[in-house]
């Protein structure tokens, strides 16, 4: 900690707390600032310690011709120091200049003040948070476009015209659980008319309110001990006909199967009709 000292107006005689760097700074020239009297503060420097008392009385120190040491004690923020042609003309200085020590000081001992936000960087937050805000929706409305498309009708029209100039598409949702797909009355025959050959027939139901996509069929044949004989993968290509697989399975909709299956090469006794999606 630097060491203190203390320097006495010559005008009011009220006593300072310094330090050396304050009093180097205009070559100890400052003012005072309870009278504004200008002075030396290196000139004027004095000791608070207690002073020894004179053996003789005559020649006692008079402490109060020199005037209070400490009527009131002030710190470094009150004494300002002054421009170089201030001590030779006093009168010239009417506005104190910044006080560099007085700074130091508020650094050393004040806790941070908090900075008034600029009216420029809050307009800058005002229009950049919304803009965010409605980037991150686009960007969650194009990622989910299927399902906002198939859960809200109305704005499908809309998503459309964005993906024709983003270059992606609307798609039919994937029941990817299963739950509103269904497989019902699947049933395999031997064709009568042609020796090795089976028909295989079916409905793939949805339950769904919306739109669904076409699952895969996997189609597997087995012997008498439920051994997989062959196994086959149908794309919706394979056994959705002339039907516009952009569409969809419509809601609540049934799609009727029948596929020729050659098996001439193998012995079968059962099937296993599955559903899913790649």
């Amino acid at each position: 900690m630097p060491e203190e000292k203390y320097t006495r107006c010559p005008g009011c005689h009220t006593v300072f707390r310094v330090t050396p760097q304050q009093l180097a700074m205009r070559e100890g020239q400052v003012r005072c600032g309870h009278c504004k009297t200008v002075f030396d503060g290196n000139a004027e420097l004095i000791s608070l310690a207690p002073q020894a008392q004179p053996q003789n009385r005559d020649d006692a120190f008079d402490e109060a011709a020199q005037g209070p040491p400490t009527v009131t004690l002030r710190n470094a923020q009150a004494l300002h120091p002054v421009r170089q042609d201030a001590a030779e003309h006093p009168e010239a200085e009417e506005e104190p200049e910044e006080d560099i020590s007085e700074i130091a000081y508020e650094e050393r001992f004040a806790w941070t003040k908090p900075n008034k936000p600029r009216r420029s960087s809050s307009v800058f937050y005002g229009v950049a948070i919304p803009l965010l805000v409605v980037t991150l929706v686009a960007q969650l409305v194009f990622h989910y476009r299927d399902a906002v498309a198939a859960r809200w009708p109305a704005s499908k029209p809309a998503l459309v015209g964005a993906c024709d100039l983003a270059g992606c598409a609307i798609k039919p949702l994937r029941d990817l659980a299963m739950q509103f797909l269904s497989i019902d009355a699947s049933d395999l025959q031997a064709d009568p008319a042609h020796k090795g050959l089976l028909v295989l027939t079916a409905n793939v139901r949805s339950h769904a309110g919306w739109a669904v996509a076409f699952p895969y069929l996997e189609f597997t044949l087995t012997d008498t001990n439920s051994t997989t004989v062959v196994r086959r993968v149908l794309a919706p290509a394979d056994y959705a006909g002339a039907l516009d697989l952009a569409k969809g399975i419509p809601p609540d909709g049934e799609i009727p199967i029948k596929l020729f299956i050659d098996a001439s090469a193998t012995t079968q006794a059962g099937y296993y009709l599955y559903m899913f999606y790649p």
